[in-house]
């Protein structure tokens, strides 16, 4: 133990006598930064009734400091130890300190407000503090704010036990200029004017963990509409008139959609006080689901005629997304954020079936298969995959427990565990899960515990492979043939990486003939399983496997496919296809990504289906910049642009034609195209049938940019034809990074080391993925190795996301050997680096590694 502070707890307990102080340093917590799981548990046991009472007076101007006061009322089963209060300030910031109406020296230290437990009482207690708040998790811009806390930043911005199990009640007040306009959690009780300011009381709020406290205040419309019964409040800030025309009705609608397909699906009402949400320009997520003020990007929920198919759809599922929060995950929370996966997984899984209500199962099989198992391969093929439950010994490295494994990978598992229990039992069990945890806090075990009394299947070992260990089967195959009919027919797997395991789930194969088609059920338990369905029947012109987009895992592929890909009537099954294609290429199993790229550049016109055009065009991107030498890349760019035009004129589909628009935009080099991009940008006249807005015409000037000498000209111009004052800024953020100049990128660059200049994480992240593109590598490798060092720092400062995207954006097409050196120079010289930090490295360099050993001149 420290000896400063032992020495500090020896002063602090002067009473006592020398012989219980040891005892007691002995015996005590050691007073940790962050929230560790030992504080947490012994802060579990012994404290009840948290409530917290705040006022925050918030000035006009962002660079003034907020005054803040707080009550923080709750009860104590014991009195045993230091109480250890979580604030990541200064002690300096606290003005003074009350402990049950005396008041009490500030004591700070690793980020903890240390109360001396005789000033507490078995029972009831209070403290009232004034104070400075922080305001990182406050996002504060010029003319608005909004508080983000989740995982563990309340205690940056007040006083708190900032751990999940403490749920509390909150009643807050607000003092913010008059002009502007305010969302929390409650419903608002009064409001007073004095002057340039008003002060706006909320009613106590519904029981919260401190990671779902927030509030927005700024200059944003303010709109009102019922949501069935309720009333519901949306503030934003779009300009566009015709987004908000198109957007706004929609919102609400979406809305309520979801809360009545939940409210059908669980058995139980909307279980909070309130309804409301804001758009936030730029906003760090998707949106965070803060009950009676979610948190959306603006981008997403604000679309015009423009937008694709695809964007109404993922607008759709983000609503229903946050929505499904409200039962799962903020009416019953994870105990730990090790389980955090656990709100996200049935967020995405219930998200989907309402998809499913709404858009029909069609749409809802493709969607499912399209949005999350490219995701979840992309980081469980890695050498830095994780499982879905994580262990988390301290809440300040919770952010590492996000990604694409607890957002992907868990709804593709959940869904085989709804095949393997049957759609009503596994109902039946998530409803008394709810109902029993309802406004308390519960972990994976004890729901495994409550479904396993609805089935006979072994969930526990089920359990063990799916959700506690990383990693996806490999499938292979064997066909016999006598006389022209299938004499055996036999599946096998094994793991793709380390030790030995079973992956027990369902798929369907299909066997193909000249017009008919087989399907047979897979209940794959063991390591072969042999197809006794097949037996007999006539040899097929070709096997598809995983036809129903159920199975997880890399599948084989029939040769023979290759010549018939484009007839395959299935939507669900091309799309099926296409990933197994682009998995077993990237595998070195079957295509080489040459061959591939010219077998999905003849889908640019066969392939109809809006989201599957989606998926071929990004995977043709993909291998176009990652996966061949650049001396190929030059020679093939004339004839895929060429192709791409082509398709895009013959296509009927308005979406159609923009995705090949975009493609094209993506991956044009030629100076005949240069010369076509630039006239479509700076005359604003599209080609015949695709639909550009503002937007669109700000990434068609970054595109020019990248190629071009000309990039001041062309930004310049283009940030005199945006009005939003939201989007000239981030333009103005970007320009420097898309610089013709090394030397003003390079100052970009140093300057993402100040976290002050990150703290728009959605701009950082697009600046870099412009600074890192394939055209501009040569002179940004330089930048890879201080990224690195910079990780850790950015873990601590960022928000949730940030440090994968922030690697995502730098490594994502690096195609050399010096990319994979560093990564693997830096690993070796830290091999006592954060293993969390590690794996989001290895995960994000997996492109590169495959690379080298793919790409050959």
């Amino acid at each position: 133990m420290n000896k400063k502070y032992i020495s500090y707890l020896l002063s602090l307990i002067t009473a006592i006598s020398a012989e219980s102080v040891l005892a007691q340093v002995k015996s005590a917590l050691p007073v940790e930064t962050g929230v560790s799981l030992k504080l947490a548990e012994y802060r579990h046991s012994v404290i009840t009734n948290v409530k917290y009472d705040l006022n925050f007076l918030i000035p006009a101007d962002k660079t003034a400091l907020l005054k803040a006061s707080e009550s923080l009322t709750f009860s104590i089963k014991s009195n045993i130890q230091l109480l250890q209060i979580d604030f990541k300030q200064p002690a300096e910031r606290i003005s003074s300190l009350w402990v049950n109406g005396k008041r009490a020296d500030v004591n700070m230290w690793n980020e903890h407000l240390l109360i001396d437990q005789r000033l507490l009482h078995v029972g009831n207690n209070k403290i009232d503090i004034q104070f400075l708040t922080g305001d990182q998790t406050l996002n504060r811009n010029s003319d608005y704010l909004y508080e983000l806390n989740v995982p563990d930043r309340a205690r940056t911005v007040f006083p708190c036990f900032d751990q999940p199990d403490l749920k509390a009640i909150f009643t807050l007040t607000l003092t913010v200029p008059n002009e502007w306009n305010v969302l929390a959690n409650a419903t608002v009780k009064d409001s007073s004017k004095v002057a340039d300011q008003k002060t706006i009381r909320f009613n106590p709020s519904d029981k919260l963990s401190t990671y779902l406290f927030s509030f927005a205040a700024g200059q944003f419309k303010a709109v009102t509409q019922n949501v069935g019964k309720r009333k519901a409040a949306f503030l934003y800030r779009e300009t566009d008139q015709k987004k908000i025309k198109l957007s706004v009705d929609s919102v609400f609608i979406a809305h309520e959609h979801a809360i009545n397909f939940l409210e059908q699906w669980t058995g139980i009402p909307f279980p909070f006080q309130k309804i409301g949400f804001v758009a936030i320009p730029d906003f760090q997520f998707g949106g965070m689901e803060h009950p009676g003020e979610v948190q959306y990007q603006s981008s997403t929920l604000f679309l015009d005629d423009a937008a694709t198919k695809d964007r109404f759809i993922s607008r759709n599922n983000l609503i229903s997304h946050e929505t499904a929060h409200m039962w799962f995950g903020d009416l019953v929370t994870m105990r730990w954020f090790n389980d955090v996966w656990m709100k996200e997984v049935f967020a995405n899984f219930m998200a989907d079936k309402v998809t499913e209500k709404v858009m029909g199962p069609e749409t809802f099989g493709l969607k499912f298969l399209q949005d999350h198992y490219p995701a979840a391969y992309g980081i469980d093929r890695t050498e830095g995959a994780n499982p879905i439950r994580q262990q988390l010994d301290n809440l300040k490295d919770a952010g590492s427990m996000y990604g694409n494994i607890i957002y992907h990978k868990a709804p593709i598992m959940m869904r085989q565990l709804e095949l393997l229990m049957g759609k009503e039992k596994f109902r039946q069990g998530i409803q008394e899960y709810l109902k029993k945890y309802a406004y308390g806090n519960a972990t994976w075990p004890d729901l495994i515990a409550i479904l396993s009394k609805h089935t006979t299947a072994n969930l526990y070992q089920w359990n063990k492979v799916w959700v506690n260990q990383p990693g996806r089967p490999v499938f292979d195959y064997d066909v016999d043939y006598a006389n022209d009919k299938i004499s055996g027919f036999t599946i096998s797997q094994k793991p793709e990486y380390g030790e030995k395991r079973l992956w027990s789930q369902f798929f369907n194969i299909a066997l193909v003939y000249p017009g008919e088609v087989k399907e047979i059920t897979v209940n794959m338990t063991t390591e072969k399983a042999e197809l006794k369905q097949a037996i007999g029947l006539a040899k097929p012109l070709f096997i598809l496997f995983n036809t129903n987009g159920i199975g997880y895992g890399v599948f084989p592929v029939d040769k023979n496919i290759s010549g018939s890909l484009y007839t395959i009537k299935s939507p669900l099954q091309r799309a099926s296809l296409y990933i197994s294609m682009y998995e077993n290429m990237l595998s070195e199993r079957y295509f080489k990504p040459n061959d591939l790229l010219t077998l999905f550049t003849e889908g640019l016109q066969n392939e109809k289906e809006e989201t599957n055009l989606r998926l071929l065009t990004g995977y043709i991107s993909n291998m176009y910049w990652t996966f061949i030498t650049k001396s190929a890349r030059e020679k093939l760019s004339p004839a895929l642009e060429s192709k791409l035009w082509q398709a895009m004129e013959n296509q009927t589909a308005t979406n159609n034609k923009k995705i090949l628009f975009s493609t094209y935009q993506n991956v044009y080099l030629s100076p005949q195209a240069s010369a076509n991009m630039y006239q479509i940008w700076k005359t604003q006249q599209a080609p015949t049938g695709v639909k550009l807005n503002e937007d669109d015409y700000t990434g068609l000037a970054l595109s020019i940019a990248l190629r071009s000498d000309t990039v001041t000209n062309v930004l310049t111009e283009q940030m005199q034809r945006i009005s939003n004052p939201d989007r000239k800024k981030r333009l103005e953020f970007l320009m420097p990074a898309l610089s013709s100049k090394t030397a003003e990128r390079d100052a970009f660059f140093n300057g993402l080391q100040d976290k002050k200049n990150r703290a728009k994480e959605a701009w950082v992240t697009a600046a870099l993925s412009y600074l890192h593109h394939p055209l501009r590598q040569q002179t940004s490798e330089k930048y890879l190795p201080k990224s690195l060092e910079l990780l850790e720092e950015i873990q601590q400062t960022g928000d949730i996301f940030f440090p994968q995207n922030w690697l995502n954006a730098i490594w994502g097409n690096y195609q050399d050997q010096y990319a994979v050196d560093v990564v693997r120079d830096f690993l070796k010289k830290h091999p006592d680096y954060n293993p969390k930090l590690k794996a989001k490295i290895l995960q994000a360099a997996d492109n590169s590694f495959r690379a080298v050993k793919l790409v050959k001149e």
